[in-house]
């Protein structure tokens, strides 16, 4: 039964992975179709974020009121009417709209399993967990991609994955039972929560949250901005750049499959201080040579260093912060991690229009270089809390 509910775990994240690269695919189709600027995608975007990390804030309290089975089954609902409603959407305003609800649940879901994984589960299976969800950020711009050509419309391509989404809150639904064996009676977790109103104040939180943030900050920057980078400084064409991007998030999602089986060898500090190590040569690699696939071998050694990073983030939480305080923390952790994703790679996009994009690895390494003094002074905290 417990494998059963891990491999529903896995697929609700390939389902959580799907729409979240599928906005950039359809959005050339859909400015056209609703005649909007190429800006409009930003505001959908922000919006399916600002509800992100709303619901992330919130999610500690909600799985206290509802548990993990039952906030993962409203959620998935709640993503899965949004995305139905994006596949009826004819202009943009109803696009708006609909993100708000997309946002919500996918805020609440990840948070929720990243905490059930966390607590139940070992570091393998918290690496492979992303790693499904790097499978459903591939797949979602293939599945627009084939709805765009087949059927000239994007709308059937949010239709499929919506079908997806209904299927899975199916599964969740009669998989309710599966998660009572994990104690998803909260009566008792709700009593220890209430002694312990300052978990806020357990040392080594600031310097978590940094880390988090900066991390994120870091992966979506490499990302947004690594083709522009290539083209404008290295000379690359742009169909080029634009697949060597892909090998940058492949590098991502192979490398949190391999990460998994490494997890029994390698401790979570052990893990996010190689993946540091890593980022650090392929953004200097980036930086230094002119070579063609040298540049190409940093991206990928990039994206391979971001594999273990957040996953072993993630699963640490309970060893840094107890078992206790985990549901509160994991998702006001997601919630920081949002924001470096939504505030950081803009602003980043303004400086490089004033100081050049020739700078886009000195970026890299300056995030690098606050996330590893973030993560080393918690790792400090945590061994000197240890040896007492």
């Amino acid at each position: 039964m417990t494998t059963l509910l891990l491999i529903i775990i896995y697929i609700a994240f390939i389902s959580l992975g799907l729409p979240d690269s599928m906005l950039g695919a359809a959005w050339p189709t859909v400015r056209t179709d609703l005649s909007v600027p190429m800006a409009g995608a930003g505001l959908i975007s922000m919006i399916i974020s600002g509800g992100t990390i709303i619901s992330s804030i919130l999610s500690g309290k909600l799985i206290q009121k509802f548990g993990t089975g039952k906030l993962t089954l409203m959620s998935v609902f709640m993503t899965a009417m949004a995305l139905l409603g994006f596949s009826f959407s004819q202009n943009y305003i109803w696009l708006c709209l609909v993100a708000i609800p997309l946002g919500l649940g996918a805020g609440a879901v990840d948070a929720a399993l990243n905490n059930f994984v966390a607590l139940h589960f070992s570091a393998r299976h918290m690496s492979w967990l992303h790693c499904f969800w790097g499978i459903g950020a591939t797949a979602g711009p293939v599945i627009m991609s084939v709805a765009i050509i087949q059927n000239g419309s994007w709308q059937k391509g949010y239709l499929s994955v919506a079908i997806i989404q209904i299927c899975l809150v199916i599964i969740l639904l009669f998989s309710l039972p599966l998660w009572r064996l994990f104690g998803e009676n909260r009566q008792e977790d709700i009593a220890v929560e209430n002694q312990n109103q300052h978990v806020f104040r357990l040392p080594g939180i600031p310097p978590a949250l940094l880390s988090f943030f900066c991390y994120c900050a870091l992966e979506t920057t490499a990302g947004l901005w690594g083709a522009s980078y290539l083209v404008q400084t290295k000379g690359v064409s742009a169909d080029v750049a634009a697949g060597w991007i892909s090998m940058y998030y492949l590098g991502i999602t192979l490398g949190r499959l391999v990460n998994g089986f490494i997890t029994t060898k390698w401790s979570n500090p052990a893990l996010i201080r190689g993946g540091q190590i890593i980022i650090g040569i392929g953004a200097i690699l980036l930086l230094i040579s002119n070579q063609t696939y040298v540049n190409l071998l940093g991206l990928i050694l990039i994206g391979m260093g971001c594999a273990p990073i957040f996953p072993s983030m993630l699963h640490e939480t309970p060893v840094r912060f107890g078992k206790n305080n985990s549901e509160k923390l994991m998702g006001v952790q997601m919630a920081v991690a949002y924001m470096g994703t939504t505030l950081v790679p803009p602003a980043i996009g303004v400086l490089s229009g004033v100081v050049g994009i020739q700078f886009y690895p000195i970026f890299i390494l300056v995030l690098l270089i606050v996330m590893l003094v973030s993560s080393e002074k918690i790792n400090k905290i945590v061994t000197r809390r240890t040896l007492k």
